[in-house]
């Protein structure tokens, strides 16, 4: 069944990343009416958030924000699928890194670093990153249910030589490079809503006090790797910049927990100036609490 539904979807995949981006974003927005006028994809969701973390916001306002995010959600979707077809002078003009020298000085430091993403304006994109590095680069992601998007998804966001790896094999993976001397820079999406243990570390974030992922900081600091933060701005339709921010050099300078406040405080810097590019589907504070 999986093989069924794979070989039926695949071509209209490939048929949408053939598109010029003049026709892809025309699709996108009759996608968008689909999506957000017609099925109405998780609008309850997004609603709640967005009414959560601006509450001082009036429902013109936050209607606003809803139809720009829905408009952006669309176009990044068919991004992906474009990422399919894209040649590597397209996207590196579509996805700029503005201080690659930053790249360079920390792997003259000579130990690997730790990149982390939020779920803001394009992290597909950011696949050209390998371009810009000599040290090996790896993304975790979590493995699709279907084994053949599965094996897609991986193709497509190795196509420029990045390594994706699961979050199971993370530990193992880059062990097995750091013992061989192969230095290597690993991209982490850390903003999501983790699974709930007595343990778990919480702090507000948005305003509202929720559970936290910590496990690329613990990674950073029990491998003694640089933390860095990658700051991804849309520039406009179909154009993104990314700047590096180094968090530490020597993540093992800093206190339990302190990374992870750094970076999430970027991300709410970043929500706060343009929500719309946030990933407001998402259930982000499905866990919360108030005391």
């Amino acid at each position: 069944m999986q093989f069924l539904v794979y070989i039926l979807v695949y071509p209209f995949l490939w048929i949408i990343s053939v598109l010029p981006f003049k026709l892809l974003y025309l699709f996108s927005d009759g996608v968008y009416v689909l999506i957000y006028h017609v099925i109405g994809y998780r609008k309850k969701t997004v609603t709640s958030n967005l009414r959560l973390v601006f509450p001082d916001k009036s429902k013109q306002e936050i209607a606003s924000i809803r139809k720009r995010f829905y408009h952006h959600l669309c176009d990044m979707f068919l991004e992906m699928i474009k990422t399919m077809t894209i040649s590597e002078n397209e996207l590196k003009k579509r996805f700029k890194i503005t201080n690659p020298e930053e790249f360079k000085r920390l792997e003259s430091l000579d130990k690997s670093v730790i990149l982390i993403f939020g779920h803001y304006a394009s992290w597909e994109w950011s696949i050209v990153i390998q371009n810009y590095i000599n040290f090996k680069g790896f993304a975790v992601y979590k493995k699709l249910a279907n084994t053949y998007f599965d094996k897609l998804v991986k193709r497509i966001r190795s196509k420029f030589n990045t390594t994706l790896i699961s979050t199971k094999e993370t530990i193992l993976v880059i062990n097995e490079h750091e013992s061989k001397n192969i230095k290597s820079i690993t991209g982490f999406i850390s903003d999501q809503s983790p699974r709930l243990t007595k343990d778990v570390y919480w702090r507000e974030f948005m305003g509202i006090n929720v559970p936290c992922f910590t496990g690329a900081e613990r990674l950073a600091k029990k491998l003694d790797f640089s933390t860095t933060y990658l700051k991804v701005k849309k520039v406009k339709r179909g154009f993104y910049e990314a700047e590096i921010i180094t968090l530490a050099e020597n993540s093992n300078d800093y206190p339990d927990y302190q990374l992870t406040d750094m970076f999430l405080k970027e991300v709410e810097k970043q929500i706060y100036e343009a929500p719309e590019y946030y990933f407001w589907t998402h259930k982000r504070w499905k866990h919360k609490r108030t005391e």
